[in-house]
């Protein structure tokens, strides 16, 4: 980490930080209406997953068994936004098959059962694989067969995943993506030797094996052939949920980390730059969550990432991802030879990305002010707000004084 962008960093923080502090009540007032937001919005999603799994349980054959996987920034607590897309993953499982790899890099597999008879029977292929394409298809139909008595739902186009979009009343228009996928309950494949293993220095050897017990997913995806990605998004929530190499991090009896609130700035900064630059469009959050789960085994002490300072811990994770870009080469987590900057990014790209981050963090990231340049962007904010509450904590203000930060409580809430 060089001193002149550290110090932009921090200066970054502490002027965000004196920003919000003298309008903290407008911002309250503004962002009051998040909670409600919030909660109409997730049961919307709730009343209509639960009308989708109805249907596919009584009305057809081979979704009967459907569960629901809720995965995503939403349930991770990760949204930098307002709550307006959900993920819901809609799991068949699967047992005694065979699963064969795609490739040399372990991210794409076909799958067929070794014996006996499955209500999937109907999509398996010549050569005895499941047809992913055939079963996505069936799946779409009826998904669009069962939301057509729903008022203001509509199904957008869109592969692998069926988006729904849902314009409830009182609320934002809601994206809703439903993910079909296989719930896989059996060990992992080979090719994810050596990927979680690296959090045994940071969550322990106990948290390691619990994970591993869990199975995996596997979701539709061409990939030259009729394939299937493998997905570990439930271990990604269970991780970034229980985060801390001490169980008491961030709860209340516990000292709060910058852990999730570097990962929002570094998607937030991503997502901006991409809207300034549509030649950025393959990069997402997935990058920024993998480059944040690859620190989190380098520097995997709670004290790595004390809250108090965020703008180092901001800029050394930005420096992380600078250097991923740099390589072009970003090692999916569960899985090593995946490079998650391989196919479909080229080097340029990678470049030029990697230049303007590092323009950014060099000059007080100015892309975070609004168009004005008078005022930070309400995720930066807020993120600092929450900051701001930890350092109040930490500190051991009085009570007294504490009342001053209840409206960053409030703030905290929305967020």
């Amino acid at each position: 980490m060089t001193q002149v962008s550290g110090g932009r960093a921090c200066a970054f923080v502490y002027s965000v930080s004196i920003a919000f502090d003298t309008r903290g009540r407008r911002t309250d007032s503004v962002c009051g209406k998040g909670s409600k937001q919030k909660s109409e919005s997730a049961s919307i999603v709730n009343d209509t997953v639960k009308h989708i799994m109805d249907h596919m349980k009584k009305c057809t054959e081979c979704f009967k068994d459907v569960n629901d996987l809720r995965t995503g920034s939403y349930y991770e607590n990760l949204k930098i936004s307002n709550p307006d897309e959900f993920d819901v993953m809609l799991t068949v499982p699967v047992e005694r098959v065979d699963i064969r790899p795609f490739g040399d890099v372990g991210a794409f597999y076909s799958v067929a059962f070794k014996r006996g008879k499955h209500s999937l029977d109907r999509f398996l292929c010549e050569d005895n694989t499941i047809s992913a394409s055939g079963m996505l298809t069936e799946f779409r139909n009826e998904v669009k067969k069962c939301v057509k008595i729903l008022k203001g739902v509509y199904v957008c186009s869109g592969c692998p995943a069926v988006t729904l979009l849902i314009n409830g009343t009182g609320t934002v228009p809601i994206s809703l993506d439903i993910v079909l996928g296989l719930e896989v309950r059996s060990s992992w494949p080979t090719f994810t030797q050596g990927g979680i293993d690296k959090i045994d220095i940071w969550l322990g050897t106990k948290v390691k094996k619990e994970q591993k017990l869990k199975g995996y997913y596997l979701v539709p995806k061409y990939e030259g052939k009729d394939a299937w990605r493998i997905s570990f998004s439930h271990v990604e929530k269970s991780i970034l949920t229980n985060h801390g190499s001490q169980k008491t991090c961030c709860e209340a009896s516990g000292t709060r980390c910058c852990r999730k609130f570097c990962l929002k700035l570094l998607k937030h900064l991503l997502g901006l730059l991409k809207a300034e630059n549509p030649s950025l469009s393959k990069f997402c959050s997935y990058h920024a969550k993998t480059t944040l789960l690859h620190a989190c085994c380098s520097r995997t002490q709670d004290s790595d990432w004390e809250a108090a300072q965020l703008g180092p811990c901001f800029q050394q994770l930005l420096e992380d991802f600078e250097g991923h870009l740099k390589d072009g080469m970003l090692p999916n987590f569960f899985i090593p030879k995946h490079n998650l900057l391989g196919s479909g990014h080229d080097r340029k790209s990678c470049q030029f990305l990697a230049r303007r981050i590092e323009e950014e963090r060099n000059n007080g990231f100015p892309i975070f002010r609004k168009p004005n340049r008078h005022k930070w962007s309400t995720v930066v904010v807020l993120i600092m707000l929450s900051i701001l509450k930890a350092k109040a904590w930490a500190g051991g203000i009085e009570e007294q004084r504490s009342r001053k930060f209840n409206f960053i409580q409030i703030l905290l809430d929305e967020f």
